[in-house]
């Protein structure tokens, strides 16, 4: 399971066996009246809030084995669609051909987040899955554990379909129309191509690969930053540690080696700052305990 970045169930087991523990305490010392005592009381809240945090990773391991398994299932589906050719297969050089010599229409299915920073010009934007900003109990410890688990390295938000996309689609373009379905790294336009083929869309074109691996003269791109760092995001693209910043680096030479190595000076200073802060903080209120 911790292999998976999931909770391991050794934990689970520990804090359920630490809960019975209490369950026998309580039960030792009688009835709910003899509770009046502190000692009793915060035994009784602790018993509550493991019994909640309990509840709270077993939910979370429920819904992440959930999305894998789903995920499993969508891959397979997905692949047959191209292997029996319900879908065509266009390399984003291709893609750029077909939209200046052919007119054809391409169709953005990516996240606000990665549009806003470089975008096809002249694509039609309709995102298949858009940034999660609900706020009910279980999207929230979702999104601290995505959080956890590398959001705060990769910037990758968490995601929600939206379930208007289909009617969305329709209302612009009728079902003979000739789409070419592109997003960042080419794996939710193909849900998305999923998507409209069940809805009768026939003529669809998969961009392999997704718009990150098309090169400068492949697509005509509008936008404030390169399509390539559009899914980026989180301390790796402050820092500049992915491949794709690498790849500008070599290129362009020293100004961005200056940047992003300033950047990391930064981060040092930040970090030996506030260790530092901390320590005259813990000082301090061992000072005030002496008195």
């Amino acid at each position: 399971m911790e292999a998976l970045g999931l909770p391991s169930l050794y934990t689970l087991r520990i804090s359920h066996s630490n809960s019975n523990f209490h369950k026998q305490r309580l039960t030792h010392y009688g009835t709910t009246s003899e509770l009046s005592s502190p000692q009793l009381r915060h035994s009784h809240r602790t018993h509550h809030f493991q019994c909640g945090a309990i509840r709270m990773m077993a939910d979370t391991e429920d819904y992440e084995l959930k999305q894998m398994k789903d995920m499993n299932a969508a891959r397979k589906r997905w692949e047959a669609l191209v292997r029996e050719e319900k879908v065509k297969v266009l390399t984003p050089r291709e893609a750029g051909y077909a939209i200046q010599l052919s007119n054809k229409t391409l169709l953005d299915v990516r996240p606000s987040t990665e549009r806003k920073k470089a975008w096809i010009k002249g694509s039609t934007w309709i995102p298949v899955f858009d940034v999660d900003d609900s706020l009910d109990a279980g999207t929230i410890s979702r999104k601290f554990t995505s959080f956890v688990m590398g959001g705060w390295w990769s910037g990758v938000p968490m995601l929600s379909y939206d379930r208007q996309f289909l009617s969305k689609v329709g209302e612009k373009f009728p079902k003979d129309t000739d789409l070419i379905v592109a997003c960042q790294k080419g794996l939710r336009s193909l849900a998305a191509c999923e998507l409209l083929y069940n809805a009768g869309y026939r003529n669809l074109f998969w961009v392999q690969g997704g718009l990150e691996a098309a090169e400068d003269e492949d697509l005509v791109t509008e936008g404030p930053e390169p399509l390539k760092f559009a899914g980026l995001g989180g301390l790796s693209e402050f820092l500049g540690w992915t491949d794709q910043q690498r790849d500008a680096v070599a290129r362009e030479g020293w100004s961005y080696r200056l940047l992003y190595s300033a950047r990391l000076l930064g981060v040092f200073l930040i970090v030996d700052a506030l260790f530092l802060g901390a320590q005259r903080v813990i000082s301090y209120l061992q000072e005030l305990r002496s008195h």
